[in-house]
């Protein structure tokens, strides 16, 4: 019998039971049982995967695992960190093994193979089972992708004291799926250049709250770090520095690494606005080249746009996209299509000469120039996404199965659900991590943010993926993503910007609401993550501090009005 067809009713009969202690789980599982027996992980604690040719990326996935049960080394967040629980554990029982089982007929494949399935058709559900006595514990499900999601809640249950691992929730168990099938993390490295290292290390923290989507905005106007093999000299020349690229083997270490641990890798190449960088290269391709002043014709420096309607740009950015798309192995692509400045194109002679002879409109050619690019992605087997200008500013042409983020206002996505296409929730005014952070530009001693305030956890985690939606456009949704733009961001302060803030999306896409039935709040939420960010930071993050450690040691007595 398949999984999937048993969650249902075991999920209604675990969610009537919530859980009276504060636990560490996040994202919060669907179906949630636990008790109140004491347990301890055994010295000799062992993972028995019983999965005949095993894939070696679930191999390495337990070893990880086992590594964290050993290390983490998370004390209790009470009044002494676990001090007063070593009276309750003198006598009690070891586990000493998980048993990891796929489902009868389940098709054996990597944790890789699976995290880079078309969106709706990857297995992530999973049970898990651990009895009070000591005997051993039950991790099942229809993937080895699902097996991940559960290795990472079987390390939240863990803490340690006095040379202890324990828990004092058992007997526990949980049914597990993910309400959306998109759960998303964006990152922008054109702005500031991020080493491989500092993204490895992102997408770590990202498997550890299930975020299944790497959003890579890797090129703008302002940087090309990436290299592309037919087209070596954008990175050439658009680089910040040679030793700030991408190479073609950096960028197919990071797929890799990502979708071993469960993450997809959504690449995108902005177009044909975010495009100044390739006037250094191609100065014949791109309108108002570094114009000044350049708030007359961008929204923010360098000034440049791709000149879409030459026959010449619209073919050389089709051979790009699918040069670049077919070294990737992620259903999905995006083409931007933001922020594009009509007034630029207005003073541009090339294009005004182009469109006078073809008798287009600007709107026309921009039809053409997305068609022609997006059947090239097409053709690579990729599904093109989009910003939101691209359905609401303009009357384009687009596929079916194009879709669409909605990045301006959360306000919008009823506006694109009406014209029927699918949707990932990216608002800036719940999820964009760099807002608040104070104004970038120079020569403006009283410049902000243009979308303060700064976006707090709490704030992001009162979103409501289907508000001003009918029943009928739920379906429209896929998920949603946190994101963060690198005007003011960097290495050095990638972990406190994005950590524990991006795990806020990630259970509102995951769990939707509490094992209960209740909707989620930030009362219920708050002790969860702070359990997230300590362990984190155990893992060797450097993630923000949501409360003085006084407040995070004694829950709920920090509230407004506790």
């Amino acid at each position: 019998m398949a999984l999937r067809g048993t969650l249902g009713v075991f999920a209604l009969v675990l969610g009537l039971i919530l859980p009276a202690s504060v636990l560490a789980l996040w994202p919060i599982p669907t179906g949630l049982s636990t008790g109140t027996t004491p347990l301890t992980l055994a010295p000799y604690f062992s993972f028995d995967v019983a999965i005949p040719d095993a894939p070696a990326d679930l191999i390495e996935a337990v070893a990880q695992a086992h590594y964290y049960l050993e290390t983490d080394k998370l004390g209790r967040l009470v009044v002494g960190r676990g001090v007063n629980d070593t009276a309750a554990l003198k006598g009690a029982k070891s586990l000493s093994s998980l048993k990891l089982i796929l489902v009868e007929g389940a098709k054996v494949q990597s944790i890789s193979t699976e995290s880079v399935k078309p969106i709706g058709t990857r297995s992530e559900e999973y049970t898990l089972t651990i009895p009070e006595d000591g005997s051993c514990a039950t991790l099942t499900a229809n993937s080895t992708l699902g097996l991940y999601r559960g290795l990472t809640t079987f390390g939240q249950l863990w803490y340690y004291y006095g040379g202890v691992t324990y828990t004092l929730i058992a007997p526990i168990d949980i049914t597990d799926v993910p309400a959306y099938p998109f759960r998303g993390f964006a990152l922008d490295t054109s702005r500031n250049f991020f080493p491989v290292a500092d993204l490895t290390r992102t997408l770590d923290a990202m498997s550890w709250v299930k975020i299944n989507t790497f959003h890579w905005h890797i090129t703008d106007s302002q940087s090309f770090p990436l290299m592309v093999a037919d087209y070596p000299e954008l990175a050439i020349n658009g680089a910040y520095s040679s030793e700030e690229t991408y190479s073609e083997s950096d960028v197919q270490y990071l797929v890799q690494y990502a979708a071993a641990r469960g993450i997809d890798v959504l690449l995108e190449i902005d177009t044909p606005g975010h495009t100044a960088i390739i006037g250094t290269t191609y100065p014949n391709y791109v309108a108002c080249f570094d114009a000044s002043p350049w708030a007359s014709y961008a929204n923010e420096p360098p000034a440049g746009q791709l000149r879409f309607a030459l026959p010449e740009v619209m073919n050389f950015t089709a051979s790009l996209l699918s040069s670049i798309a077919k070294t990737l192995p992620s259903y999905y692509f995006s083409t931007g299509g933001d922020e594009l400045n009509t007034n630029c194109y207005a003073n541009d002679l090339p294009t005004q000469q182009q469109l006078n002879a073809t008798g287009m409109t600007l709107n026309d050619a921009l039809s053409s120039f997305t068609q022609t690019t997006h059947a090239a992605l097409m053709a690579q087997g990729k599904t093109p996404v989009v910003w939101e200008e691209m359905v609401l500013n303009w009357n384009v042409t687009l596929s079916n199965e194009t879709i669409v983020m909605v990045w301006i206002s959360s306000e919008d996505a009823a506006a694109v659900a009406e014209k029927g296409f699918r949707i990932i929730q990216a608002p800036s005014n719940y999820f964009y991590l760099d807002c608040g952070g104070g104004g970038w530009l120079g020569d403006n001693p009283a410049g902000n943010s243009w979308c303060d305030p700064f976006k707090t956890w709490s704030e992001s985690y009162t979103f409501d993926p289907l508000a001003n939606l009918t029943e009928t456009q739920y379906e429209l949704v896929l998920g949603g993503e946190q994101l963060l733009w690198a005007e003011q961001s960097g290495p050095q302060n990638l972990d406190p910007i994005v950590w524990p803030r991006a795990a806020s999306s990630a259970e509102i896409f995951w769990s939707a609401k509490q094992p209960t039935g209740a909707a989620l709040n930030v009362t219920e939420a708050l002790p969860r993550l702070h359990d997230v960010r300590y362990r984190m930071v155990q893992r060797g993050l450097n993630p923000i501090p949501l409360q003085p450690q006084w407040c995070a040691l004694r829950p709920n007595a920090c509230d407004l009005y506790a």
